[in-house]
């Protein structure tokens, strides 16, 4: 009589360690579902040969077969009909738990730091296309020329005008930018700047100064310079510390100002501003949005840059700007 003793078989118990791939885990709750490898793929997104392939890999770990074609039917075996309860309802509770997730992310408001004249010139006149583009999203504006410490949660994402170089963000570029003589129609016509450049002695000017201003965007002398121009230039007008208020000077009759043609863009397809004379002068410095590489993989955040992005694109060329900014005087087309 034998009376040796047959060898316990060693059970690995499953930790967080030694758990089969999730891929495999889902594939196998998904074609449970189903009974389908075709249908199956078509939810996950993949092949339904990778899938055949993900269910051999979880059926070599377990050492069981989960499925079997009976009469051409793909059909559970009692090992799979043991796994689909407890897997299904895991799948399902990780998928609450980040519908919660998102959901409440959704519901947070966004802060942005944006610089004050973008804000209001280019950002709010905007935001009704927002709301339609992604409903619920709740977002703060902080206008602000400060500097801005993401990390420490000043804000969630920035719109900064720059060189672009924000080190250890996710940056994405937006606009391009340039400069143009611009003033109200009847500013133009009480002054004659219609006739050119050389009408530009003794007439009120507007300059930007401030955090707004950079060193890539010409003053009045510098952009004269550019044009192959020198004239005397009126000790009188304003300096303003904003590019928006040098636009709001302008269409109140107060000067011929600098104006910044992304910023102008409203004001420019309305008449309130024109261009009597010159051409753009592109500046160094664009349009950049920027977060940390944590925020942006929030919804939120995700669903703002993307809104942001869009509209970018979709703006018109500085050239087409300018160009609707050109209108000739009444009396003067009359003369001709």
């Amino acid at each position: 009589m034998n009376t040796s003793v047959q060898p316990r078989k060693t059970v690995i118990q499953p930790t967080l360690a030694r758990l089969p791939p999730l891929t495999s885990l889902r594939a196998f709750v998904a074609t449970a579902r189903h009974l389908n490898f075709i249908r199956a793929a078509e939810e996950l997104h993949v092949t339904s040969a990778a899938v055949g392939q993900q269910i051999r890999l979880l059926e070599d770990y377990l050492g069981q077969s989960l499925f079997h074609r009976a009469r051409g039917q793909l059909q559970l075996t009692p090992a799979g009909l043991a796994l689909v309860p407890g897997l299904t309802a895991a799948f399902d509770a990780v998928l609450s738990a980040m519908t919660q997730f998102v959901t409440s992310d959704h519901e947070q408001p966004i802060r942005v730091s944006v610089a004050p004249s973008f804000a209001s010139k280019w950002l709010i006149p905007r935001l009704d296309a927002l709301r339609r583009a992604a409903p619920g999203l709740q977002i703060l504006v902080d206008a602000s020329t400060q500097l801005t410490d993401l990390d420490a949660g000043d804000a969630d994402c920035v719109i900064r005008y720059g060189s672009g170089a924000y080190s250890g963000l996710a940056v994405d570029y937006l606009l391009s930018e340039a400069v143009l003589p611009v003033c109200s129609p009847e500013f133009a016509d009480r002054y004659g700047l219609w006739k050119g450049a050389e009408a530009i002695e003794g007439v009120p000017l507007l300059h930007e100064e401030g955090a707004e201003h950079d060193h890539s965007c010409p003053d009045w002398h510098s952009w004269l310079r550019a044009e192959g121009l020198s004239y005397r230039l009126s000790q009188g007008g304003f300096h303003l510390n904003q590019s928006s208020l040098v636009l709001d000077a302008a269409m109140a009759g107060q000067g011929l100002g600098l104006g910044k043609i992304r910023l102008a863009e409203a004001e420019i397809r309305s008449g309130r501003l024109v261009s009597p004379f010159g051409a753009p002068q592109p500046v160094s410095f664009s349009y950049f949005f920027a977060t940390t590489q944590h925020k942006a993989r929030l919804m939120r955040v995700d669903l703002f840059r993307n809104w942001l992005l869009t509209e970018a694109r979709a703006s018109q060329t500085i050239d087409a700007i300018a160009m609707r900014s050109i209108r000739p005087a009444l009396g003067m087309i009359a003369a001709e």
